[in-house]
C-alpha cells in the first residue's frame, strides 16, 4: 500500500500546487471566471493532502531541512506571516467599508417598522403582511419593528429580513421575464 502513495505523493502534490497557483493568480486580478473560485478554494485541500503525505513520506530527508537556520527562518517567516493576514486589523479596507455598511443596513432595517421597510422596498405593508402569512409568519401590527416580529415568530431577524427582500429579488426577475 505505500508504493502507490509513495508515487502519487508528488504529483498529487504538484498538480494541486499548479491548480492553486493558476486560480490563486485569477482570483488576484478579480478574473473569477467559470470555476476559478470554487476550484481554488476547495481544491487547496488536494493541495494540503499532497504535501502531508509528501511530508510523511520524506520524513527523515524533511526534519534534515528544517533543522538548519536558513529553514527554520523561511518557515518562521511564513508563519508570522500566517499570523499576521488572520489579524483583522490588516484587512482591504474597500472591502471592511462594503461589510460594514452592509451590517449597519441590515441592522437599520430589522429596527426600523414593517410599514418602512415596506416603502424601502417598495410595496405595500398589506402585501409584504400577506406574503408573511403564506410562510407561516404571523404579524400582529404594521407598526411593529422586524426584530419585534422575528422575536414573536421565533425566527432571526436577519433570517426575516432576507425573507422579505426575497420579495424585491423575485419582483426584478419577473419584470426581467416579461421584458
Amino acid at each position: 500500500m505505500k508504493a502507490p502513495i509513495k508515487t502519487l505523493a508528488t504529483p498529487l502534490a504538484s498538480a494541486a500546487f499548479f491548480i492553486s497557483a493558476v486560480t490563486g493568480i485569477l482570483l488576484f486580478f478579480d478574473i473569477e471566471i467559470g470555476l476559478v473560485e470554487p476550484a481554488h478554494k476547495w481544491l487547496s485541500w488536494l493541495l494540503l493532502s499532497g504535501i502531508l503525505a509528501h511530508i510523511l513520506l520524506h520524513w527523515k530527508q524533511f526534519t534534515g531541512y528544517v533543522s538548519s537556520k536558513p529553514a527554520l527562518a523561511v518557515i518562521g517567516g511564513g508563519m508570522l506571516m500566517t499570523i499576521l493576514a488572520l489579524y483583522p486589523g490588516f484587512g482591504e479596507k474597500e472591502e471592511e467599508g462594503r461589510e460594514k455598511l452592509g451590517k449597519i443596513t441590515a441592522h437599520a432595517l430589522t429596527s426600523s417598522s414593517l410599514e418602512t421597510v415596506a416603502l424601502v422596498i417598495k410595496k405595500s405593508p398589506e402585501n409584504l403582511i400577506d406574503n408573511l402569512a403564506g410562510k407561516g409568519i404571523t404579524v400582529k401590527n404594521q407598526t411593529l419593528t422586524i426584530q419585534e416580529i422575528a422575536r414573536q415568530n421565533g425566527k432571526s431577524d436577519k433570517a426575516l429580513l432576507g425573507e422579505l427582500l426575497a420579495e424585491v429579488k423575485g419582483a426584478e426577475k419577473t419584470e426581467k421575464d416579461r421584458d
